[in-house]
């Protein structure tokens, strides 16, 4: 099956993807990008830990990793409505948490609402565009106050 997109020429704005590094411990990692998410506007919807699952059920020996589930409900409201409901299936904006060793943590998000759009999910609109800067805007609110707390 050929991919309707091709993944080599998508730079990493095209798929809105940010990476951060904090210097702490995996725990204080996750709280510190629950509370820098929170006071951008985005709530918690849910959350897991994948390497806690998979160590357990098939003894995978993965480091920490942590899927916070961001929600900003009226970004959702926006998107559900201009895709017909449809970017549902992506939800929640997932920002992951990994430790790359004890007490450096990388910090991942890539855009739900840019990734739907490339794949047709959403529509290549005014009303997309403005929704995917909205977006990118509390993203963007959310990584600077990982720096400022």
């Amino acid at each position: 099956m050929a991919l309707p997109i091709d993944p080599t020429v998508l730079e990493s704005e095209d798929i809105g993807e940010e990476r951060a590094t904090l210097q702490m411990e995996h725990e204080e990692a996750i709280e510190h990008v629950r509370e820098a998410f929170t006071d951008a506007g985005f709530g918690v919807a849910t959350e897991f830990s994948p390497s806690e699952l998979l160590n357990e059920k098939v003894d995978a020996g993965r480091d920490p990793y942590y899927v916070l589930g961001a929600c900003n409900p009226d970004m959702a409201d926006q998107v559900l409505t201009a895709s017909d409901n449809r970017m549902g299936a992506l939800f929640p904006c997932n920002v992951v948490i990994w430790e790359e060793e004890p007490g450096v943590q990388t910090v991942y998000h890539v855009s739900i609402m840019r990734i739907g759009r490339l794949v047709g999910l959403a529509p290549d609109d005014d009303e997309m565009t403005e929704i995917v800067a909205q977006t990118g805007e509390l993203v963007d609110e959310a990584f600077a106050n990982l720096d400022n707390k």
